[in-house]
């Protein structure tokens, strides 16, 4: 497992930063994307590990 605590990752159409690497997944706080407040969305959501790319670590 590549991806640790406080990287970017990038999934569908979003960015989010990691806060806790689990198994088979990642928790991510989604609060640093440009338009969250334009969105009714969740602050954090769970990533499958095959379903983001580290952006910046």
């Amino acid at each position: 497992m590549l991806v640790k605590v406080g990287d970017i990752v990038a999934f569908r159409d979003m960015i989010g930063k990691v806060e806790k690497v689990n198994d088979n997944s990642v928790i991510v706080d989604l609060t640093i994307n440009e338009n969250f407040n334009e969105h009714e969305m969740f602050e954090k959501t769970v990533v499958n590990h095959k379903n983001y790319e580290i952006i910046e670590d």
